[in-house]
């Protein structure tokens, strides 16, 4: 059984360079890495190690991502998801953590609570629209990004409500991300290159603005 895995519109052959675009399009995301990585480097206080991991956590995606694209096997698909995954999984409990202040041992099982969520809007899809309907797994992300954004709006004090409008943003931008990469195939025959590539530049931006909303709630936090 070949190990050769062919999902995008730019893939036309195996090898390296079979997805150019789609394999530089992941310096956005290290960019978008290294600049939250610098805006920490530059604090004075020391930074929490829940806040350095998300922008440590947006270079792996993107180092991830590339090594797909780059060789295209089942294995780097898996690094690929595995990696994506995470990052949810670790900006959910700091979202949880850091936007109501509820305590590390009880933030964490957002996570398992996040999952339940990811299982049931996808089943619920794709009972309701089929496969199509989940766009590749990410529907409930795009759910739950959502209602983190409306529910730090309107449940959090004023001086943390305005981090609702950075996850509201962040959503609207990811919704356009999902739908250019939903496009790629049934756009391959007026578009070769595809549209995945600019899935991976706003996707970049998407996790820039969720990493900047914890890194601004943190600055925001008194010392203890």
């Amino acid at each position: 059984m070949s190990d050769y895995v062919d999902l995008y519109c730019e893939r036309l052959a195996p090898g390296l360079f079979g997805e150019p675009l789609n394999l530089l399009s992941n310096l956005a995301f290290v960019v978008a890495s290294g600049l939250l990585l610098w805006l920490l480097a530059g604090q004075v206080r020391p930074v929490p190690f829940s806040v350095w991991l998300l922008p440590v956590l947006l270079g792996v995606v993107g180092l991830a991502s590339a090594s797909f694209h780059a060789f295209a096997t089942r294995a780097t698909s898996a690094a690929d998801s595995t990696a994506i995954a995470v990052f949810i999984l670790v900006t959910v409990v700091n979202l949880v953590h850091w936007m109501w202040g509820v305590r590390w041992r009880w933030a964490w099982l957002a996570a398992p609570a996040y999952l339940v969520l990811s299982v049931g809007v996808g089943v619920l899809a794709q009972w309701l629209g089929g496969e199509r309907a989940t766009l590749g797994g990410y529907l409930p992300a795009l759910v739950g990004l959502a209602l983190f954004g409306l529910a730090v709006r309107l449940t959090t004090p004023p001086s943390v409500a305005g981090f609702g409008n950075l996850l509201l943003a962040a959503t609207g931008v990811f919704a356009v991300s999902l739908a250019l990469r939903t496009a790629d195939l049934p756009l391959c025959a007026t578009a070769p290159v595809g549209t995945h590539f600019v899935w991976h530049v706003l996707n970049a931006v998407v996790l820039f603005l969720v990493g900047y909303a914890v890194l601004r709630r943190w600055q925001r936090t008194p010392s203890r």
